[in-house]
């Protein structure tokens, strides 16, 4: 199919008015159409950037659990999230599901299952949906599979999370630990006798990590650490090739990280929030001191495709630089070359934006299918 954009300023350089062209998957051509369309965009008023690349959107788990202990079949969950993602813009989602110690919503059978039903459903899904491995560094029983998944392709991403520390502080914090407890769907009793004994092999951790590391490596896929808290930290990921920091919780582990050119993730919602929900970095500065190279939506879907306005409104980046922090800067860091800015031959994946009064995703295009429409009058003559 065909299909060409007319009347609205294209994100190039800078914001341009131009047309598009598209022709199958591709953007086959940036001005002049290269033959007929066979469908027609008037975007007159409207701004046409690349589509958005979600490298962490742990707001997934919320579609298979919306309440703790009440769960809804995967593929009614894909299904949904696809469509609450294409309303934002993401065209390109890695789904951040944890697979930890614990059973319940982060278990053992919820990763084995999605990674079967994300492959199964791709076809019909209109974001290029890929599995963000939030692999608990203490869940030492998985690592034979995990690194078989990462020799399959199954694997998008591989992030390192330690929340250990975290579910020890919290035990006596009925608050904290109630949640866990529910999304497990053990006693609390049985929950801190999982935990003691979790705990107790925490001596064969770094070498299960490494060992991951490896492999993630050796299948070519990218390796994240989540959540360093210190320079010292974020130097031992990176002996062990872990060159993605995500979330990094202060300047100090920023600015190391920055130091070796990593990339450098934080959340959307810090941003559109002014500030981060924990209370740590936060975003915006991150963004002005040059320590902030990708944004994701984290847990809020709507909030990547608002930020980068936000940042350009407060002066904190231009908006084609603020831009690149959801779109083309999260696809180099995450391989994937054919996508993250406009030029011809790259995948055509667009998001169309009414920037006034309020920036509002009014069409997505994935991969050259139209997938979402908020506003039919972009059809008309």
């Amino acid at each position: 199919m065909t299909m060409e954009i007319t009347g609205a300023r294209v994100l190039l350089d800078g914001l341009e008015a131009t047309n598009v062209s598209l022709e199958g998957d591709r953007i086959a051509a940036v001005g002049a159409a290269a033959k007929p369309a066979g469908l027609t965009i008037h975007a007159a008023g409207c701004l046409v950037l690349p589509g958005i690349v979600d490298s962490h959107g742990d707001a997934f788990e919320r579609h298979i659990m919306p309440r703790p202990g009440v769960s809804f079949d995967l593929d009614l969950a894909l299904r949904d999230a696809d469509r609450a993602l294409l309303a934002s813009g993401i065209t390109t989602a890695f789904h951040g599901v944890t697979w930890s110690w614990e059973p319940g919503l982060r278990g053992a059978e919820n990763a084995r299952r999605l990674v079967e039903r994300i492959a199964a459903l791709q076809p019909e899904l209109g974001a290029d949906t890929r599995f963000h491995m939030r692999h608990e560094t203490f869940n030492l029983d998985a690592e034979e599979e995990i690194a078989r998944w990462l020799e399959q392709g199954h694997i998008g991403v591989l992030a390192f999370n330690d929340h250990m520390e975290g579910t020890l502080k919290s035990q006596n914090r009925p608050d904290k630990i109630g949640k866990m407890v529910e999304r497990t769907g053990l006693s609390h009793a049985d929950f801190l006798a999982l935990v003691e004994r979790v705990y107790a092999r925490s001596g064969e951790v770094p070498g299960s990590v490494a060992r991951l590391a490896e492999a993630a490596r050796r299948a070519g896929v990218p390796i994240m650490s989540h959540d360093d808290a210190t320079p010292a930290m974020r130097r031992s990921y990176r002996e062990l090739g872990v060159t993605l920091a995500e979330f990094p919780i202060n300047v100090e582990t920023a600015q190391e990280a920055a130091s070796a050119g990593e990339a450098i993730v934080f959340g959307a919602p810090n941003v559109v929030r002014g500030g981060s929900h924990t209370g740590w970095t936060s975003a915006e500065e991150m963004v002005r001191a040059g320590l902030c190279t990708i944004l994701a939506s984290d847990y809020y879907y709507p909030a990547l495709p608002l930020a980068p306005f936000l940042l350009a409104d407060r002066g904190a980046a231009t908006f084609p630089a603020a831009w690149k922090l959801v779109s083309e800067n999260p696809a180099m860091a995450l391989g994937l070359t054919d996508r993250g800015c406009i030029a011809p031959g790259l995948r055509a994946d667009l998001v169309i934006v009414r920037p006034e009064p309020t920036p509002r995703v009014v069409a997505t295009i994935a991969a050259g299918r139209l997938v979402h429409l908020a506003d039919p009058s972009l059809l008309g003559g």
